[in-house]
């Protein structure tokens, strides 16, 4: 089975070769192509990605800025996978994970795996105020949807692509979470969590979320779930 790997990334030229690279050393059996998004990089990200020389990137670029979720759309239209991993350019996740991920998918149980750092053991938190607000994100998810996942904002999401093309996703930011979430639910899709590492880096070090994301992503899972009750 081909796994498309979908890499967005703004102005992440000092890891996104490193992330590049831990995605292919830590699966060298696996079937799969690598699609990099640069979303408008006002950096070296563009020169770093095409420096490696790596045959399965697909490297695309947007001129500007557009967000996460408008550079996943764009990859998803060219992915040729059958299931779709989205994965983070700032190396805060593991790709050496990717056999944990991919097994419930693989095995026939689901079609929708998310990685949970509230499920692995002993990770760092990113700040109170980050983890404090993924769970009260993944609280309001179990309660307009009835679902029971600990980590709704998780970066590491898994799907078959067809899931993926079926949502009709209209998010260009990191809202792209709770729209993929909702309408997984909404579509009748069990979200299977598996236990991940998590290594955070700080907003010094470059992390680019803010609180303002946090409150369009409870927005967006209201929208969603007051959409359906209303028959729009």
């Amino acid at each position: 089975m081909k796994i498309s790997v979908i890499i967005p990334v703004y102005n992440e030229a000092a890891t996104i070769a490193k992330t590049i690279r831990r995605v292919t050393d830590a699966n060298p059996a696996l079937d799969m192509e690598i699609l990099v998004v640069n979303d408008g990089s006002s950096d070296a990200t563009q020169e770093a990605v095409e420096a490696l020389g790596e045959p399965r990137v697909v490297l695309l670029r947007h001129q500007v800025n557009q967000g996460k979720g408008a550079a996943i759309r764009a990859a998803l239209a060219k992915a040729r996978g059958e299931v779709v991993i989205i994965q983070d350019a700032d190396l805060e996740y593991d790709p050496a994970e990717y056999s944990r991920l991919l097994e419930p998918i693989l095995s026939g149980r689901t079609k929708v795996v998310y990685g949970s750092r509230i499920l692995g053991r002993n990770n760092p938190k990113a700040g109170w105020s980050y983890y404090l607000g993924g769970r009260l994100l993944s609280f309001v998810t179990n309660w307009l949807y009835g679902t029971a996942i600990t980590d709704e904002p998780t970066g590491y999401k898994v799907f078959k692509t067809e899931v993926l093309r079926g949502m009709n996703l209209e998010c260009r930011g990191f809202e792209f979470c709770p729209e993929v979430t909702a309408k997984a639910a909404l579509g009748g899709h069990r979200i299977i969590e598996v236990p991940i590492s998590y290594h955070p880096r700080s907003i010094k070090e470059g992390k680019k979320i803010k609180w303002r994301d946090g409150l369009a992503a409870l927005w967006v899972l209201l929208k969603n779930r007051i959409s359906v009750r209303s028959g729009a």
